[in-house]
């Protein structure tokens, strides 16, 4: 990853985080005030598709879910293989110590939800819920800091969202399946098949991922598998590097047009869709059940915990240091705006509860932005506090540099 993709995508992110902020308080607004009969009546639009023997049918709010999803999985898996490659995942030494951290952020958070809804078995599923981060909104956090917050921070919480994200698509995969259709399978394993033929030919035009891509899709929908991964799978089908003297990267080339549609359409979209959380009749006694308050403590209390510990156990094991330039205080800022969980947490929810136990939705969107919420007002003045002078960056592709004052 050049300097200059890594200052792009930054500045992408940060951007996408602030307007999924606008999303979701547009998204609490619709269903607080008499919008909300609009709102609740768009989202439960039927869609259909019908082709021959082929009978789609979901409410819009399902086909934003697992449909435009999907095409955001697509995303992740490309940046992920991409990272793989020739990235920040690419070597052990890189990968180990947000590695490390990442782990920790996932298995605390997912231990004190479980701890506080172990008597409930039907709400104890969700434990994944607040093991997720959100990287478009802490990096929107992040940016309200400008140039205060060293450069190689920034790379450290990008990476360790990016394991993140990874860790949620195994969680996806293995836990969240529903009654499983073999012949649905077979024909997605047929579809993958014919991904990997493409990826070993040396085919190059995405058109021919993208038909099969679609094909799985629909195949995993109907498998019991949640479609997203078809997402993820396609992903990694699609070839690096091409095999042509012109040396283009389909991947790349893929992964730059989608970024800014993910960005600024699929995830504010996913937002307003999944954010939308009625506060009438609420009482105090409402935040302070084991639902909520297991998936908002796990976010506020359990990352920023989980990513801290694990992050001091291996600088004391030899295994990494400290982001360059970065003191324990603005590291303590970044994990606990990893608590930030919003979109992925959402998406988990609506997995792990809506379909098993719909009466619970609306307590575990509650619970996603009281810790969201809880995490980037304290993860900002953590930050504020520790980072109070500017600091001018020169990169290099091999080291950074840091000019100027050191955070305080």
């Amino acid at each position: 990853m050049t300097v200059q993709t890594i200052r792009d995508f930054l500045k992408l992110e940060s951007s996408s985080g602030l307007i999924l902020i606008g999303a979701m308080l547009l998204a609490l607004v619709c269903a607080n005030t008499p919008l909300s009969l609009l709102y609740d009546g768009l989202l439960q639009t039927p869609v259909e598709i019908h082709i021959g023997a082929l009978h789609l049918a979901k409410p819009l709010l399902l086909w934003i879910n697992d449909g435009l999803m999907a095409v955001f999985f697509l995303l992740v898996g490309l940046e992920v293989k991409r990272e793989i490659l020739e990235g920040e995942l690419s070597s052990l030494p890189q990968i180990a110590m947000p590695g490390i951290a990442a782990l920790g952020g996932m298995v605390i958070p997912a231990l004190i939800y479980a701890g506080m809804n172990w008597s409930n078995p039907a709400t104890v599923q969700g434990w994944a819920i607040p093991a997720a981060t959100d990287i478009a909104f802490a990096l929107g956090v992040m940016a309200l800091l400008g140039k205060r917050v060293p450069g190689p921070l920034k790379l450290f919480l990008l990476t360790l969202a990016i394991l993140d994200d990874l860790g949620a698509i195994v969680i996806i995969a293995l836990f969240y399946t529903a009654d499983l259709s073999v012949f649905s399978l077979i024909m997605a394993a047929i579809a993958v098949a014919g991904l990997v033929v493409l990826n070993r030919l040396g085919v190059t035009r995405i058109a021919a991922y993208v038909v099969l891509g679609v094909f799985l899709w629909v195949c995993v929908l109907k498998s019991g598998v949640h479609a997203t991964l078809a997402g993820v799978v396609l992903a990694f089908a699609i070839p690096l590097r091409a095999k042509d003297q012109h040396g283009h990267s389909p991947l790349r080339h893929l992964e730059h047009n989608l970024h800014p549609w993910a960005a600024f359409g699929i995830l504010p979209v996913f937002a307003f869709a999944n954010a939308g959380v009625s506060l009438a009749g609420l009482a105090p006694t409402d935040l302070l059940s084991p639902l909520p308050l297991g998936i908002a403590a796990g976010l506020f209390i359990g990352k920023q915990l989980g990513i801290v510990s694990f992050a001091w156990v291996a600088i004391k094991l030899g295994l990494g240091p400290l982001p360059q330039g970065t003191s324990w205080r603005a590291f303590h800022g970044m994990a606990v705006l990893c608590g930030i969980g919003f979109t992925m947490s959402l998406f988990i929810a609506t997995l792990a509860l809506d379909n098993a136990v719909p009466a619970t939705g609306d307590a575990a969107r509650l619970g996603v932005l009281m810790g969201s919420l809880a995490s980037s007002l304290c993860g900002y003045y953590l930050l504020r506090r520790a980072v109070n002078k500017p600091i001018t960056i020169d990169y290099d592709e091999k080291e950074v540099l840091l000019k100027g004052a050191e955070p305080s």
